[in-house]
């Protein structure tokens, strides 16, 4: 990067430079050129101001021409040339022009006749003396802009290279200088392993892109060892879920062949049976959960009765366990997935019945537009800080139970997907007693809350089991 950096520098500085040189050496010409056409319009005036005062012959040529760079004529009315410099003695007119009096043509000669191939600056005027018309030469050699132009080419010539080589270096010196903390982070996110997520890389108190960069690297680490974190204590959570059940199978299994006579048949095939259906629920919840991290929930879309689910619940708890289950139920419809929908009723009321004293409330109702389920237990409740974590994965806010007396800590989490996925949301909200967990969903049965593309979930991260 650094090679590139400094052959982008030196490239745009020498097009500009190029460029800068070739403007400044035509403009430096073009300077002098016009600088040494001034002098021959100054010449050619005075010459003319002696010849209308005295005369074309009294005209003195000898000081205004006397170098071989400056040369003057006064010619006549038919053209014979009156008098001229001493350099150009003998030569014949040094142009054709004429003007009239009173006029002045000016021109650039590529060579005068004169015997030098060099260019003129010329100036001629007309003038009318005491013995009659006459015309003013004065003419200025080039030579001089032509050696000042070369000499500048020369320099430029030898400093454009050298002055290249400086920007070169200068440019790599200073991409490298540059580089040198994005390098040094380089280094240190190399040094940064799989196995020890802890490390940061130190950020420059420059405060520009690089420092932001440097906050951005360490924030991007903060969520990978967050992320590498979630997964460990994901993997250690389903491996305690799996080898509870399975230690169980296995230790029935055991003291069924040590002791066949004391085994009780019916029994063992029991608990075997309702193990293999804990399994079975833990590995659907997951694959479940794994489907929806992978490609989002696309649920059916039909009309729901909210009212007769809820009933349906109900009368399940009634018939499963021997609390008191209270509904009160008011007309719903909702649009959505109804075997979705159930699952979310299902996780919310079993969690309720596992937590509740001795009753369970059942509401649906609908509040500003929306379709509202809440279950009420009457159990110890959750705390205002914990509102939040029981919808991660493989969380039990009470440490008193055991895996066996509950679920695997994932009810309350697919419920909040599915809810999401439909365009609503669970969430805890007060209650005087107990827990009280609210499912609000779009009631607008027209509408897909969803569009025509699954929602997509953002990954939580799984919290340790309490």
């Amino acid at each position: 990067m650094r090679v590139r950096a400094a052959l982008a520098a030196t490239l745009v500085v020498g097009l500009i430079l190029a460029v800068s040189a070739v403007a400044f050496t035509l403009l430096q010409r073009g300077e002098l050129e016009s600088t040494l056409l001034s002098v021959a319009r100054q010449q050619a005036g005075t010459v003319a101001a002696q010849v209308t005062r005295d005369g074309a012959a009294a005209a003195d040529v000898v000081q205004a021409g006397s170098s071989e760079h400056a040369l003057v004529q006064v010619l006549g009315r038919n053209g014979t040339v009156i008098t001229q410099s001493p350099a150009i003695r003998g030569a014949p007119p040094l142009v054709a022009q004429r003007p009239a009096p009173g006029e002045t043509v000016t021109l650039r000669a590529a060579m005068l006749p004169v015997g030098e191939e060099d260019p003129f600056a010329v100036v001629i005027r007309g003038v009318h003396g005491p013995d009659g018309d006459a015309v003013v030469i004065s003419a200025q050699s080039l030579e001089s802009a032509r050696r000042a132009n070369a000499v500048l080419i020369r320099l430029l010539a030898l400093g454009y290279p050298m002055l290249l080589v400086l920007v070169a270096g200068t440019s790599y010196w200073l991409t490298g200088r540059a580089l040198a903390p994005v390098e040094a982070m380089r280094r240190q996110v190399a040094g940064i392993t799989a196995t020890d997520l802890t490390a940061r890389v130190r950020v420059p108190p420059s405060h520009d892109q690089v420092a932001q960069l440097a906050v951005t690297m360490n924030a991007t680490l903060d969520r990978l060892a967050a992320a590498t974190g979630a997964q460990r204590r994901l993997v250690s959570d389903v491996s305690h879920e799996f080898r509870s059940p399975l230690a169980t199978i296995r230790a029935a299994h055991e003291v069924a062949l040590v002791h066949p006579e004391a085994a009780d048949r019916a029994a063992l095939h029991a608990d075997v049976l309702a193990e293999v259906t804990r399994l079975e629920l833990l590995v659907d919840d997951l694959l479940f959960l794994a489907r929806s991290d992978e490609s989002g929930l696309s649920p059916e879309r039909g009309e729901v009765d909210l009212d007769d689910l809820v009933d349906d619940e109900a009368r399940r708890l009634r018939r499963t366990t021997a609390l008191r289950i209270v509904p009160k139920v008011r007309p719903v419809r909702v649009h959505g997935d109804r075997r979705q929908l159930g699952r979310v009723l299902r996780n919310l009321t079993d969690n309720a019945a596992r937590h509740a004293a001795g009753c369970v409330e059942l509401r649906v109702d609908e509040i500003e537009g929306d379709a509202v389920v809440e279950i009420v237990d009457d159990g110890p409740g959750i705390p205002d800080t914990e509102r939040e974590r029981v919808f991660d994965r493989f969380v039990r806010l009470d440490p008193s139970r055991g895996r066996s007396a509950g679920g695997a800590g994932l009810g309350l989490a697919i419920a909040r997907e599915i809810a999401r996925a439909h365009g609503g949301d669970v969430t805890v909200v007060d209650s005087g007693q107990g827990a009280q967990l609210r499912l609000r969903l779009p009631r607008d049965v027209g509408k897909d809350p969803l569009g025509s593309a699954p929602v997509r979930r953002r990954l939580p991260q799984p919290a340790a089991a309490d």
